[in-house]
């Protein structure tokens, strides 16, 4: 098939499939006489384990990992685990930092009257996070 109907069958735009050869997630597919790509079965079973990678949020390098795992039938099924380990801890640091942020907006939102007053206390916080003004009204007790 075609790279449109590749693209098709497994989700994956025709953009992502011809980067995803590019940098080998996707072994070099054969070739039609006239040079059009021409992607089979095996092809759309592994652009879709990708595409599922992706939205996991898996980097590119661990997808390049994971891929060597599932092709390596003497893999140990905790080389697999280690791999999605991480990136778990990844992603709840991720979080963690996220909600950190928010609560720090939230605050900052929180603290501004959001009237016709200059005073702002978000942007005294963006200028100085260590402003007293700002800090008074965050720390719990000051």
């Amino acid at each position: 098939m075609n790279i449109g109907q590749a693209a098709k069958a497994s989700g994956v735009s025709v953009k992502m499939i011809r980067y995803y050869e590019s940098v080998g997630l996707l072994p070099k597919v054969t070739r039609t006489p006239s040079g059009y790509r021409d992607y089979d079965a095996p092809d759309i079973h592994i652009l879709r384990f990708i595409r599922r990678a992706r939205e996991l949020g898996f980097a590119l390098a661990q997808i390049h990992d994971l891929l060597d795992l599932w092709r390596d039938r003497s893999r140990k099924s905790a080389d697999v685990k280690r791999v999605a380990q991480q990136h778990m801890l990844d992603l709840q640091r991720r979080i963690d930092a996220l909600q950190q942020m928010s609560d720090t907006l939230q605050t900052l939102v929180t603290c501004c009257a959001g009237d016709d007053r200059p005073d702002c206390p978000i942007l005294a916080g963006l200028e100085d996070p260590e402003s007293t003004t700002v800090m008074a009204h965050i720390r719990p007790g000051a």
